[in-house]
């Protein structure tokens, strides 16, 4: 395989790799290059998220054990270059670093890194290991903004690279069984516990003090590393269960971020730290496919709770609250009524109201007691769960969270569906009559009771007695 011009050095990647046990980076990155070689729909999938186009004619090449021509550090070598033609003099490439396990990135590992491409003219730097991010362009590190005039900045991790690769052999789309054995045996690679690949099982190190000093009602700072740290550890949470729930559903459940929050993660992460300073509470929200609206989880630090909720727009063309939500609860005939709760939103600013699944079955006018005269405009379904002392507890927290979501999801996400209203229907020759003459029928005539003072002007009524001897 020719290697790029820049390159002094540089091995194909190997299916089954040389080099030694002890080296597991390199390891787990030459399967995976030389898989992203061998399967194109595999290199589709991962490598239209760093927007990298693989068509028909696309050449894919992939090269470890790399030394540039002009580098003679060798203390920062990059585990991989992936090196990519499109046809017409269209060429991208990008350096892999790989971590396994517990290891993480470091900013002055991947800015060095980005200082190399710049300086040999490649186009990306590539990161892999068990750290999450919302979006393949943001990273786990931070780095100076001056370093990425030139070069971009991706990041994947290994779960969400093997969660690729479940898809696509539970979609069944691979173009010959060749491509699907290899895929499969990356799979199988990466589930093994011996290769390091690992789910995000715990909040940070400062969990427990965070927790504690919500309860003491202490001032929380925004800007202090504690709370940054601790919305660092939600976000990559709140990314991997996106990957949790893909698993399960088969289909991309991805994160629902503002504009402004996918363009810049710095934003997001100060945005979310003022919520946890002001309000004690973690926040994200999961796109499922299809599905009737985002699930909104919320982690509450005071109330030491978890829930997930969804919201739906009330059938505007049904008059009657109860009729209302009688939409609502025909959806959730065999939810368990556990923990799950309904939530009634009502026009202006008037108060919401809410009962247990539970109790609305049995009394649904429960929640239109204080709202006589008016209809709900949305409802909310949610489940709350208080974890009590389960709450601080770095990975029972997560324990907790990662039961609750999918339990949710079963039990009402998957059943709830928006309101779509019935199609207007056929006018006929009797309604058009009726809408010319609105008391053609007897029954819906005004009903006069007693003799009138004047009848032509249908005045009002005089109050009849028992000696009229003709009453109207």
């Amino acid at each position: 395989m020719e290697r790029p011009d820049v390159l002094d050095r540089g091995e194909a990647a190997r299916l089954i790799p040389v080099t030694s046990d002890s080296n597991r980076e390199a390891r787990a990155a030459s399967i995976f290059l030389a898989t992203l070689m061998s399967v194109p729909p595999f290199a589709r999938e991962v490598l239209s998220t760093v927007e990298q186009r693989v068509g028909a004619r696309t050449k894919i090449r992939c090269f470890t054990e790399i030394r540039f021509k002009n580098d003679d550090n060798v203390n920062s070598r990059p585990d991989g270059l992936i090196a990519i033609d499109s046809g017409q003099g269209r060429s991208w490439t990008c350096l892999v670093e790989a971590k396994i396990g517990n290891a993480e990135l470091s900013a002055e590992q991947v800015e060095a890194y980005l200082q190399i491409a710049r300086a040999n003219d490649v186009d990306a730097v590539l990161t892999i290991s068990n750290q999450f991010v919302a979006l393949p362009t943001h990273s786990p590190v931070k780095v100076s903004r001056t370093l990425l005039r030139n070069v971009q900045l991706y990041h994947w991790s290994w779960i969400y690279l093997k969660t690729a690769a479940s898809l696509l052999l539970s979609a069944d789309e691979l173009e010959s069984a060749e491509q699907k054995y290899i895929l499969s045996e990356f799979h199988r690679y990466f589930d093994h516990d011996s290769v390091g690949v690992n789910r995000f099982d715990r909040m940070n190190s400062e969990w427990k003090e965070i927790v504690g000093q919500v309860i003491a009602k202490a001032t929380l700072n925004r800007s202090s590393v504690i709370v940054e740290n601790t919305v660092g550890a939600w976000h990559q949470e709140a990314r991997d269960l996106c990957l949790l729930l893909t698993e399960k559903v088969r289909h991309p459940v991805k994160l629902r971020l503002s504009r402004a929050h996918a363009n810049d993660p710095n934003e997001r992460l100060r945005d979310d730290c003022e919520r946890l300073a002001s309000d004690c509470e973690l926040a994200c929200a999961l796109e499922v496919p299809d599905a009737a609206a985002p699930m909104i989880v919320c982690a509450n630090l005071r109330g030491r709770s978890i829930s997930v909720s969804m919201e739906l727009d009330a059938p505007k063309d049904k008059q009657r609250p109860l009729s209302r939500l009688n939409w609502l609860l025909r959806q959730l005939s065999k939810a368990r009524p556990d923990d799950i709760y309904i939530r009634c939103n009502w026009p202006g600013r008037a108060p919401s109201t809410q009962n247990s699944l539970a109790d609305v079955r049995n009394r649904p006018e429960i929640l239109f007691a204080s709202h006589e005269n008016a209809a709900p405009v949305s409802f909310e379904v949610l489940l709350v769960r208080d974890i009590a002392s389960k709450f601080s507890g770095a990975r029972t927290f997560i324990e907790q969270l990662e039961e609750a979501v999918p339990y949710f999801y079963a039990e009402v996400g998957e059943h709830l569906r928006t309101y779509i209203p019935p199609p207007p229907r056929l006018q006929t020759a009797k309604d058009e009559a009726e809408a010319r003459e609105p008391f053609v029928n007897k029954q819906d005539a005004p009903v006069i009771l007693g003799p009138v003072q004047n009848v032509g002007e249908m005045t009002r009524p005089l109050p009849s007695t028992e000696e009229d001897p003709n009453p109207l």
